[in-house]
């Protein structure tokens, strides 16, 4: 069965869709099955993976408003192993649609439940705010990866995150748990970047990922020309970063699953 983890952290500009874009591929390039469900209005993973958004017949929203099936929904992206369902603007109206509508937060849960022994991960790329869809995006996954840039204000919200994820978890998502978190942006010429890292270590309580994400102008680029990192350039630091991050959350997953085994 597959892993579901939601990408989120309602702060924008934390490289929240970059990640998802080049953790999604490099985990495909590792030859695992891999879906990325852009579940933001902006379509910036939809476009950042090489989807002509101009092409896109069935997206996140008729899925979400029950005009398509699931499988009308699929595309296949230029990396192998790696399938998107696309987003585009119209999901931006999502919430308006779904007012009135009996167990809406759980409409993304099921849909996912179809496909989700076909895929060894399913990466939820969820909006830079804490909104229905991020509420359907939480109530269907498994996990939470919080990805946090090396910044002054790196803590400010994510109490407010981690409280959103209690009340699904409480209410909705019983199962849910907070994957990990994982640095990005990260200058190691900086007393910055050293000191965001120790100071969110020192007050969460949460795993870290030991993978950081380099402040690299090759990663910056690689959206505008419609690939993952690892198509545009495979050499670069941002490449590299992370496909050592994509390795140890396989590593730990067999590690999880292998204990279940053990208890059981």
């Amino acid at each position: 069965m597959g892993k579901i983890i939601a990408v989120a952290n309602q702060k924008g500009g934390v490289g929240k869709t970059t990640s998802t874009i080049n953790l999604s591929a490099a985990l495909a390039m590792k030859g695992m099955k891999v879906l990325v469900v852009d579940c933001d209005p902006q379509g910036n993973a939809t476009s950042g993976i090489g989807i002509e958004k101009k092409q896109i017949e069935n997206s996140v929203y008729e899925l979400i408003i029950g005009e398509c099936e699931i499988k009308d929904c699929i595309c296949q992206s230029q990396v192998e192993n790696l399938r998107v369902i696309p987003s585009t603007v119209n999901l931006a109206g999502a919430e308006i649609e779904l007012i009135g509508m009996n167990e809406k937060e759980y409409i993304m849960k099921e849909t996912l439940k179809q496909i989700k022994d076909d895929y060894d991960y399913i990466m939820i790329d969820c909006p830079p705010s804490l909104n229905i869809l991020t509420v359907n995006a939480l109530t269907a996954a498994d996990t939470v990866l919080v990805p946090i840039q090396c910044e002054f204000y790196a803590l400010e919200g994510l109490s407010q995150l981690i409280h959103t994820i209690d009340l699904v978890k409480a209410r909705l998502n019983t199962q849910l748990v907070i994957d990990g978190i994982v640095f990005t942006m990260y200058d190691g010429r900086t007393n910055l970047s050293i000191q965001v890292v120790e100071n969110v270590k020192a007050n969460l309580q949460q795993h870290i990922y030991r993978t950081v994400i380099p402040r690299n102008v090759r990663l910056a680029e690689a959206p505008s020309y419609g690939m993952p990192i690892c198509l545009y350039d495979s050499k670069s630091s941002g490449a590299e970063a992370y496909n050592k991050l994509a390795e140890e959350i396989i590593v730990r997953d067999k590690k999880r699953k292998r204990a279940v085994k053990t208890e059981k």
